[in-house]
């Protein structure tokens, strides 16, 4: 009987060495199957998951990429951004497709810079990260070119009735909110930056430059208390001379004649001094717009000499492609007013879509525009000579001037 019993307790130990011994194969085996799964996976087909970390942000990776040195790329998978009828707020002036133009493949190129990838667009994270902020445009039409292009990028998530749009009563100011984020997109008009005869931002004269170069105050009185700031001023620039106004006298006849190059560097100074006394650095972000191409000479990219950007519909491929509407030397300028302001402790971030622009003479408006009097006869037989090659369609090439703009709001201020 007793050795019955031992035979009983040896042969349930061996079973349970056995069984252990099994269990224990088994869970080997299990984690080598999912050891050598993992190490052989495709990780593009199933990428790692990486926990959310709300304090980084994929345009903190972009510190050191020099964002404005690349090159156009085609890609009609990722924009454009919107659709032009999908955006109210498209004013005639850069509504090309509502105005005629059939082709749409410049509303499909992306900057691609070298060191670098540009973070995809969205607008949600955008509002989100904006909420309770307030941006403001401040420039000539270029700049409202690119205000309405930020508003039409960050309005198609927002839904009926929890957004607006309305010009603020005698003043050159309009504004967009995004009433659920509590985000104002605003554009001021003041093409010189200073006081002007081109102020009224609706009737202007633009062949006569009268200016008061020391005069910013009425203008500049409606840009404080603001989170970000973008201005840019070029496009009035551009005639050989202007009129400096007797800052005593209310008499316009009273003025001096100045070059443009000298107006200019007199109205980045008065600027500069007022930006240094009166913002808020530490609350607000300030940026400076560069100049934009104009493609009003078409022999300059093989073309016959009265031909410009009429019809054109692929972007310039030449390297270093510089089109002669583009001052290098007031672009000089601009980039010693802003060294200056950052020795004094200001930083003023150029967005330098000079070059960029030169390759794009297929992006322009052209004939394909809202044209605010009627066409004469003589226009009519001649469409080169009412082309708009200054402006820029929408959506395009203003929509990827936002996306850089973006890069630098909203990465981590340092």
């Amino acid at each position: 009987m007793r050795k019955n019993k031992q035979l009983g307790k040896y042969t349930w130990d061996v079973k349970h060495m056995v069984e252990s011994i099994i269990i224990i194969f088994f869970i080997i085996g299990v984690l080598a199957t999912i050891a050598y799964y993992y190490i052989n996976m495709d990780h593009e087909q199933h990428p790692v998951v990486k926990l959310y970390t709300p304090n980084t942000s994929a345009y903190d990776s972009l510190d050191g990429c020099d964002l404005f040195s690349g090159k156009w790329v085609h890609d009609n998978h990722s924009y454009p951004l919107y659709k032009d009828l999908d955006c109210p707020y498209i004013f005639g002036d850069f509504s090309c497709g509502q105005y005629g133009r059939l082709d749409s493949t410049y509303q499909q190129w992306r900057w691609q810079p070298h060191g670098c990838t540009l973070p995809r667009f969205d607008s949600k994270e955008v509002l989100e990260k904006l909420r309770g902020k307030r941006v403001l445009f401040v420039g000539d039409s270029v700049n409202k070119n690119q205000w309405v292009s930020m508003v039409c990028m960050l309005q198609t998530t927002i839904p009926l009735g929890r957004k607006k749009m309305e010009k603020i009563p005698n003043v050159s100011l309009f504004t967009f909110k995004a009433l659920e984020y509590n985000v104002s997109i605003d554009f001021y008009w003041a093409p010189l930056l200073v006081e002007s005869n081109g102020d009224n931002p609706a009737k202007h004269r633009t062949n006569d430059r009268i200016v008061r170069i020391k005069s910013i105050e009425h203008h500049a009185k409606n840009w404080v208390n603001v989170d970000v700031l973008v201005f840019n001023s070029y496009l009035w620039w551009r005639t050989p001379t202007l009129k400096i106004m007797n800052e005593s006298s209310q008499d316009s006849k009273q003025y001096d004649i100045v070059n443009n190059h000298r107006g200019y560097k007199m109205v980045l100074k008065t600027w500069s001094d007022w930006l240094y006394t009166h913002i808020n650095h530490t609350r607000t972000q300030s940026y400076f717009i560069s100049m934009t191409a104009t493609h009003h000479r078409g022999i300059e990219w093989g073309k016959k000499d009265d031909e410009n950007c009429l019809d054109e519909t692929q972007p310039i491929t030449k390297h270093g492609f510089w089109e002669s509407g583009s001052n290098l030397k007031m672009l000089r300028m601009l980039e010693s007013s802003l060294n200056k302001l950052k020795a004094r402790g200001v930083k003023v971030q150029m967005i330098n879509i000079t070059q960029l622009t030169q390759y794009r003479k297929d992006a322009h408006p052209s004939i394909h525009r809202l044209h605010y009097s009627p066409l004469t006869n003589k226009q009519l037989s001649n469409p080169s000579s009412y082309a708009d090659c200054t402006h820029w369609c929408l959506p395009g090439v203003p929509d990827v001037w936002n996306e850089l703009l973006l890069s630098y709001i909203l990465r981590k201020r340092k």
